[in-house]
């Protein structure tokens, strides 16, 4: 231990100035991410604020069972896991495609366009893409016009229950397909062109050479955001939620994000209950990350740690 602290000791002198670049970023996560977990602990509590955390009484696992008792247990459960894994069955491979063919465009102009058009909706406001969202999907909207153009109906497309999930996920694909590109072009930035020109020599055709060339190059990097994905797939941010359901879709769009917010800030103000269930939210995606990262190593070679 003495020995393992000295060497610590030499190694700080001999790069003191790179110990203190990355002194900043170690404060900012134990200030502002390791530090406040000690306020999890009220989720074992009957918390007021007027008897602060420590002062409140402990009641134990009473909250998770109340959550998992409730009539909203299993509707959240499902709804955030079916939007979770739509996005990730039909928003993981969107930009890795997008990437691919971005990659076999050799106009550089019109690929340049194609990325500026592709990366403008991730800046865009969440609060603007909702409005943006329910004025298209109302009565007398682009896609009702659209709707009615080929023969159906003129209706409220998001007070219908069954319609939003695909609308969420199809316009979350959207927002983040050109952004969530980015890390896949540069990955291809990093092949050896000469393993193209090696293929072309051999007769390979542009589709051959993608898939025996440009998808291996990607695996490292596509089981590495995969695993991260799956390690959050209970995790469905609420502000693009809150600002689209409604009573009316409370049936599939109300997810464990929206129900803590409603049930936590909107309505009763019951902070210890909301804090049971992102704590056993936040307990589901650590063990969905540590399972995913098992697979990866033991069938792909590739984890994060």
């Amino acid at each position: 231990m003495a020995k393992s602290i000295r060497v610590l000791m030499e190694d700080i002198r001999k790069n003191r100035a790179i110990y203190l670049m990355v002194l900043p970023v170690v404060l900012y996560f134990f200030i502002f991410k390791y530090f406040p977990m000690y306020g999890a602990v009220i989720a074992f509590k009957d918390f007021t604020p007027a008897k602060g955390i420590w002062g409140s009484d402990w009641v134990g696992f009473q909250h998770f069972k109340d959550f998992f008792q409730s009539y909203y247990f299993f509707r959240v459960l499902r709804n955030t896991f079916l939007i979770s894994f739509y996005n990730l069955i039909f928003g993981f491979p969107a930009p890795i495609i997008l990437a691919i063919l971005l990659n076999e465009i050799r106009q550089k102009v019109f690929k340049s366009l194609v990325q500026t058009v592709s990366y403008l909706p991730h800046f865009i406001s969440v609060i603007v893409i909702a409005g943006l969202i329910i004025d298209f999907t109302n009565r007398g909207g682009v896609v009702n016009s659209i709707i009615v153009f080929f023969g159906g109906q003129d209706s409220a497309l998001m007070n219908n229950a069954g319609n939003f999930r695909t609308i969420f996920v199809s316009t979350s694909i959207w927002q983040e397909l050109g952004w969530s590109s980015i890390i896949y072009l540069a990955a291809l930035s990093g092949v050896n062109p000469e393993l193209y020109e090696a293929a072309r020599v051999d007769g390979a055709g542009r589709f051959r050479q993608i898939w025996s060339i440009t998808l291996p190059s990607l695996i490292p990097t596509i089981m590495i955001l995969l695993i991260l994905r799956i390690g959050g797939l209970m995790e469905v941010g609420f502000e693009k939620i809150v600002l689209l359901y409604n009573p009316n879709t409370y049936e599939t769009a109300d997810v464990i994000s929206s129900f803590v917010y409603r049930e936590g800030l909107a309505q009763g103000n019951d902070y210890s209950y909301t804090t049971a269930v992102g704590l056993f939210q936040s307990m589901i995606n650590f063990i969905l990350l540590i399972s995913a990262n098992s697979l990866s190593r033991r069938f792909s070679g590739n984890r994060l740690w």
